[in-house]
């Protein structure tokens, strides 16, 4: 019989999809049609820290965008803190599955002591997204690093339930931070964040969002290291973010090491029943492989596992066009 369970950052899941912090994770219903359809967990709709900080009276926008300001002001009082905390303690009465909170921020100020409250909630773990712009040229690219460690260290401070980060790849040295945060206690890793990208319509000279959805290309970003952190922080679990549109897509990130994957842009176009078609997916590969357990074949084309691990490397992009004619 085919087990799919896995064990990420702490957690028992009963399937190795879990399904990532969006506007398809902030109500009960969505959550119990996702737990239905065969999710190894779910991550709530992110809290934002701005939302913390007006409810305690510490919430500080630049005076130079006062529309932002106004913005944020107005999201953070019809999005409480109550609903959140209720949104979890709702959830964990509907569904068997690990329910994750998701707190998006940027410092580690006043908000980290509402952690507690998320735990006391039943919070099953708490995964920070974290998002820091790096523009400013007069400072030494370690005080942004410095952030995301002091966060973790903070939150972890203060719950004992399982705290994971969620990394953009914009880092000068993945594996690095990778490690840092595996020493400061991270129980596992999510790569990678999709962050608000920006756009120019050239007929009418105004800014605006580009594409917000992944795309199953994306997948080659997080495949790579993926496979190159499991590797070499073998402590720290993944859950592999971006791009996995696929049952096969999961399987990729299974071998190149993740314990879990995480998916969203794929239930926005299919919807969240679609998670039972990659879940079935998977079963049927490892049927046709004849593995019986996903730890049978997890990481075994991971970079340590490979005889060429130069394959997760840019020197083979150089080989394969040096074949070309």
């Amino acid at each position: 019989m085919i087990d799919l369970s896995v064990k990420y950052a702490g957690l028992e899941l009963k399937s190795p999809i879990i399904v990532s912090s969006s506007g398809l994770t902030n109500t009960v219903p969505r959550i119990r049609k996702i737990a239905a359809a065969g999710a190894g967990a779910v991550v709530l709709k992110s809290l934002f820290e701005e939302q913390i900080q007006f409810e305690i009276g510490a919430m500080e926008t630049g005076g130079d965008y006062p529309e932002a300001s106004d913005y944020l002001k107005t999201y953070a009082r019809e999005n409480s803190v109550g609903n959140y905390l209720e949104l979890i303690r709702k959830a964990k009465a509907a569904v068997d599955i690990p329910v994750i909170a998701s707190v998006n921020c940027y410092s580690n100020s006043e908000w980290v002591d509402f952690t507690v409250q998320m735990e006391e909630a039943g919070a099953d773990g708490i995964e920070l997204n974290i998002y820091y712009m790096a523009n400013d040229r007069k400072k030494d690219p370690r005080a942004y690093e410095e952030v995301y460690l002091r966060i973790l260290e903070e939150v972890k401070k203060k719950v004992g339930i399982p705290v994971t980060v969620k990394l953009g790849m914009h880092f000068t040295n993945l594996t690095w931070i990778a490690e840092e945060l595996s020493v400061r206690g991270a129980d596992g890793i999510v790569m990678f964040n999709r962050f608000y990208a920006p756009d120019i319509d050239t007929d009418n000279f105004t800014m605006g969002a580009a594409e917000v959805l992944s795309s199953p290309a994306d997948i080659r970003n997080s495949l790579r290291w993926v496979g190159i952190i499991s590797s070499e922080v073998p402590k720290l679990d993944i859950a592999a973010s971006t791009g996995v549109h696929s049952g096969m897509g999961a399987v990729k990130q299974l071998l190149a090491g993740a314990q879990a994957v995480q998916v969203c842009s794929v239930l926005y176009r299919n919807g969240v029943d679609y998670v039972h078609e990659l879940v079935g997916e998977i079963k049927k590969w490892m049927e046709k492989k004849q593995y019986n357990a996903i730890d049978e074949f997890r990481g075994k084309m991971s970079y340590a596992n490979l005889k060429d691990p130069a394959a997760y490397e840019r020197a083979q992009f150089i080989k394969y066009f040096s074949k070309m004619h």
